[in-house]
């Protein structure tokens, strides 16, 4: 079976699907497997996307009028095209000529495939290329310490003098979590009892 999926990017009423029906309906789709969204492509929780992808069975190819109309992201777009490829369901995009019943449509998705690995590499790389950056700059990701360079060694201080953790919690007005991971972090052991 056929089933149609159309979007237009919001409920204003210029916005119309008429051109994607047209075109879905040329295609071979019945009218009565159309499933329509008034919403943005950004967005993942369109109802008329969540009902056509739970409508569709195996041997089903799913038509949009062109692959925009699915989503924005590359990323998603390969996450649906996935699940629909797992699920024994065929994909065409009108306007691109994507079929995945076919060597040529198969090509195209795998090519989409190693654009999407590849700009999430590119990201990942531009990630730790920042973040090199700053350290050399002296900047220090992450979140702030909880608790300042003076404080802790007052802290550390008082429990190498004995005091326990409870009162040095009590005294500094630290929650015991904050003060066991930063003593963690700075590799603080208890002085042995002799």
């Amino acid at each position: 079976m056929l089933v149609g999926y159309m979007r237009v990017s919001s409920a204003d009423d210029r916005q119309t699907v008429d051109l994607q029906r047209d075109a879905l309906v040329a295609a071979g789709v019945d009218e009565r497997h159309l499933h329509t969204d008034k919403a943005s492509g950004a967005r993942d929780d369109r109802p008329g996307l969540k009902t056509c992808l739970e409508y569709l069975n195996a041997g089903d190819t799913l038509i949009v009028w062109k692959l925009d109309r699915l989503g924005r992201s590359l990323s998603h777009l390969l996450a649906i095209v996935i699940d629909l490829k797992t699920r024994g369901i065929s994909f065409r995009s009108l306007t691109e000529q994507m079929d995945t019943t076919t060597p040529h449509g198969e090509l195209l998705f795998s090519l989409f495939g190693a654009l999407a690995q590849y700009e999430r590499a590119l990201t990942r790389e531009r990630v730790m290329a920042g973040l090199a950056a700053a350290k050399r700059r002296g900047r220090q990701g992450g979140r702030p310490p909880m608790i300042d360079t003076e404080t802790l060694e007052r802290i550390t201080t008082a429990l190498d003098s004995g005091a326990s953790k409870a009162s040095v919690c009590r005294t500094f007005k630290v929650p015991r979590s904050t003060l066991i991971g930063t003593l963690a972090r700075i590799g603080w052991t208890a002085p042995a009892k002799t």
